[in-house]
């Protein structure tokens, strides 16, 4: 069994005194593992980073197998680690695949999503990509909001409140004495242009509502990953 596709390097831990096990996020393949053979060693620990984004192929005798990956490096994101903040939302990024992504199931959506935010780290802006990003994280999930139209009334307009039970968006017509146990629906969460910080904040405060949810049903009630915490906090001190 084999396979060759570019990936992204989501997880690496040292195996044995030589070798370390790295996880790979690819479009065909999904979250997969394997050994990389000398990958504990000091000239493949920079190549072995969460975030680099590498050609890998991977070998093994039968599919359920673990396997073992030999990797080619195509792009560093080293350039983060000036930035507190994009450092944070890589880490953020590579946490939530590793947590909540079933092993092998291709994501091509997902892939397709995940890596211009990659690219988009540090530059103006790229907190709103990345709530949008865990937004479509959810649907990969399973869970995905339905911000379109009001789950009460049918409006598309005035949408004011998203429901933390259905995900569904509500009026403030709709909401009527329920408003109170409701989310505030952030200012331009709906669209695609740019949020302003605090909108971001909010809109995080309710994916991760969702993404909880998943982790309490299909991961026994795995917490979200720290790296997504520390990303909320300096965000929440940046706005």
């Amino acid at each position: 069994m084999e396979w060759r596709e570019e990936g992204l390097l989501i997880a690496m831990r040292p195996h044995g005194e030589t070798a370390a096990i790295i996880e790979v996020f690819t479009r065909g393949h999904g979250r997969h593992a394997g050994v990389v053979r000398g990958g504990a060693s000091r000239r493949m620990a920079a190549h072995l980073q969460p975030g680099t984004q590498v050609m890998a192929d991977w070998h093994a005798r039968l599919g359920e197998h673990i396997g073992t990956f030999t990797i080619e490096p195509l792009k560093s994101r080293a350039h983060v680690l000036g930035d507190r903040l994009a450092l944070a939302g890589l880490s953020a990024v590579c946490a939530l695949l590793h947590t909540t992504l079933p092993e092998r199931a291709p994501c091509p959506a997902l892939w397709l999503a995940t890596m211009p935010l990659m690219d988009a780290l540090g530059e103006t802006d790229w907190a709103s990509a990345y709530l949008r990003w865990e937004l479509r994280l959810l649907e990969e999930l399973g869970y995905g909001l339905d911000l379109s139209s009001c789950a009460v009334t049918g409006a598309t307009e005035g949408l004011a409140f998203v429901s933390p039970r259905t995900g569904r968006a509500v009026t403030q017509a709709g909401a009527g004495d329920w408003a109170e146990k409701l989310f505030p629906l952030p200012e331009g969460m709906a669209g695609q242009g740019p949020l302003a910080p605090q909108a971001v904040v909010q809109g995080l405060a309710i994916t991760g509502h969702f993404l909880t949810r998943e982790l309490v049903e299909t991961h026994h009630g795995r917490p979200l990953p720290e790296a997504r915490g520390r990303l909320l906090d300096l965000l929440a001190r940046a706005g």
